[in-house]
C-alpha cells in the first residue's frame, strides 16, 4: 500500500487513465466506437491501409467498430446507399443505426414519416424485418425548438421509441435551444445527446461544456470526436486535446471516415441501443 503524497498521485493518475480526464466515464481508448455513413462515404483513399464499401464493412469491424449508423434520408430524399450499409452491417454483426437529416424547409413530421417509411421499405426488401435499428434525428441548423419536439413526437408516435438528437456545434442552434420553453427542453432532455466537437473552443472545451451551453441536457450519450471536411478533398478533423488525444484516422482505415466514442462501457451501450432502437415490422 502506498501512503500520503504518493498514493494521492496514484489515485489521480489512474481517474485519468480510466476515466478519460473527466471527459467521459470510460477514457477514449476503452469507449465503444460508432461509425457514421452517409452516400458521402467512403471518401477518397488517402494512405496505405484497409478499405471499406457500403457492401463490405468488415474492416470497419476489425477495427474495433461496435455498430454503424447510416443516413437514411435528408429532407424528402432517400440516401441510396443506406440499405447496403445496413445489410452489409447486419452481416458482420455490428448494431445497426440510421439518422435522419431534417431540414428547416420541410415539414418536420412529413420527414419523421418518411424516415419510419423508408426504414419499413429497407427492413423489408433487405430481410432486416425484426432487427433492431437506432433511431436518430440530425438537425439543420436553422431549426427551432418546435421543428425538434415535432419530430420526436412524431417518432415516438410511430414507434414507441425516443430518438437520439444528433447536432452540429453551431452558435444558432445553441441560441435557438437555449431560449426553448421549459416544457421543450423537458421533453428534448428525454432523447440522449450525440454531441459534435472536433476541436476545443473558447467556452467548449470539452463535451460537458459544450452540453451544458444548452441548458437542456445532464448528460451526453455520443460523441463524434472525428469527422470529415471537404477542401478540394476530404480532410480529417479529429479532437486532439487533453486526455481525449485522438488520431486522424480510425485504426488501420486508409480514407478518413467520421467516427464517434460511446459514454459509457459495452453493457451501458448495449442498454442505450436497445431503449432508443426501433424492431422494425
Amino acid at each position: 500500500m502506498f501512503h500520503g503524497h504518493a498514493a494521492v498521485c496514484l489515485l489521480l493518475l489512474w481517474m485519468l487513465n480510466s476515466c478519460g480526464g473527466g471527459y467521459g466515464r470510460v477514457g477514449l481508448h476503452e469507449a465503444p466506437k460508432i461509425v457514421n455513413v452517409s452516400s458521402y462515404d467512403p471518401k477518397e483513399r488517402q494512405r496505405e491501409g484497409e478499405s471499406f464499401s457500403p457492401t463490405d464493412v468488415s474492416a470497419l469491424k476489425r477495427n474495433g467498430a461496435h455498430g454503424l449508423i447510416a443516413r437514411c434520408g435528408k429532407g424528402l430524399v432517400a440516401d441510396e446507399k443506406c440499405a447496403d450499409f445496413l445489410s452489409s452491417s447486419d452481416r458482420q454483426g455490428m448494431k445497426l443505426g440510421t439518422y435522419y437529416f431534417v431540414l428547416k424547409s420541410q415539414d418536420p413530421v412529413a420527414q419523421a414519416d418518411h424516415y419510419i417509411s423508408l426504414l419499413r421499405g429497407i427492413a423489408a426488401a433487405r430481410g432486416l424485418s425484426g432487427r433492431r435499428i437506432l433511431l436518430v434525428g440530425d438537425f439543420d441548423t436553422k431549426s427551432s425548438p418546435e421543428d425538434l419536439v415535432a419530430f420526436v413526437d412524431r417518432i415516438e408516435e410511430r414507434t414507441g421509441v425516443l430518438p437520439a438528437i444528433y447536432l452540429e456545434n453551431s452558435d444558432r442552434l445553441r441560441e435557438s435551444l437555449s431560449r426553448a420553453t421549459p416544457a421543450q427542453k423537458k421533453r428534448l432532455c428525454e432523447c440522449p445527446y450525440w454531441i459534435a466537437l472536433y476541436a476545443p473552443l473558447p467556452g467548449f472545451e470539452n463535451p460537458e461544456k459544450l452540453m451544458k451551453s444548452y441548458g437542456i441536457w445532464n448528460d451526453w450519450a455520443m460523441w463524434q470526436y472525428a469527422g470529415v471536411e471537404w477542401s478540394g478533398r476530404s480532410v480529417p478533423k479529429h479532437y486532439h486535446f487533453g486526455p481525449w488525444k485522438a488520431p486522424a484516422y480510425f485504426g488501420s482505415m486508409d480514407r478518413p471516415l467520421e467516427h464517434n466514442a460511446f459514454n459509457g462501457d459495452e453493457g451501458d451501450l448495449e442498454d442505450f441501443w436497445e431503449r432508443h432502437s426501433w424492431v422494425v415490422r
